[in-house]
């Protein structure tokens, strides 16, 4: 009788635990979405420039986090039109901030980026991400079906065109397969697809956005080696003719 009634008795504790890392999980929601809401908007030049070239060069750039203890000095370095650039370093030395500072997610504190000559801050900002495409490691995708997902590189794509990025990415037939093919709808993330499936998902969308500038940051890590051969088999195709 004891045991019957301490668990009873408990309950309302375990209950209790339950709801307070519900809470601490929505806390934590809420400050990542009061940042993003609070952050300041990217404010377009009087008399933006475009470009004809797509070289990119860094020139004494320097950038920290203060609350992590990051700095990057003076960094300087260019990197020819079409042609493949790898940065190679160890986890935390500044690969992807590198990105971020390119798509200006974040500004750098001292130097200038340049795309074909002209400093990314004089570009209109949708001109700016319109000329770049990236393929990250952690792929974002939509609770939407799998065209809308790829179809996120052009919003105006034909359903031949959104099928035509999918074959180049290698995903076309894994598509078709299945009940619903391109209208197959997928969970928050890709809930239900591997690894790989999302990362050629994501290829697709660069293939139909066929921007000149390519980014791409560790896309085969923790991939199985069937997805990472097809993986390398489409980047090989993307990467051609672009920067």
């Amino acid at each position: 009788m004891f045991v019957i009634v301490s668990r009873e008795f408990y309950k309302p504790f375990i209950n209790m635990e339950s709801h307070w890392l519900n809470y601490i999980k929505v806390k934590d929601s809420y400050g990542r979405i009061s940042r993003l809401l609070d952050a300041p908007f990217i404010a377009n030049p009087g008399q933006p420039k475009t470009v004809e070239r797509f070289d990119l060069s860094f020139e004494g750039v320097g950038f920290y986090y203060e609350e992590e203890g990051f700095e990057m000095k003076d960094l300087t370095f260019s990197v020819p039109e079409q042609t493949v650039t790898a940065l190679v370093g160890s986890s935390g030395s500044g690969k992807t901030t590198l990105t971020n500072l390119l798509l200006r997610f974040w500004e750098p504190q001292a130097g200038n980026i340049r795309i074909g000559e002209v400093d990314i801050r004089e570009m209109d900002y949708d001109y700016l991400l319109s000329k770049i495409s990236v393929v990250m490691q952690n792929v974002i995708l939509f609770s939407d079906t799998i065209a809308n997902n790829i179809k996120v590189g052009d919003r105006n794509a034909t359903q031949a065109e959104i099928e035509e990025a999918a074959r180049r990415a290698m995903i076309h037939d894994f598509i078709v397969g299945l009940p619903d093919g391109y209208e197959t709808k997928i969970g928050e993330n890709g809930l239900g697809l591997s690894g790989g499936q999302k990362q050629r998902i994501s290829i697709a969308r660069a293939f139909l956005k066929d921007a000149p500038i390519l980014l791409l940051d560790e896309i085969t890590s923790n991939i199985d080696p069937v997805n990472e051969y097809k993986i390398q088999q489409a980047m090989s195709a993307l990467i051609r003719n672009r920067t």
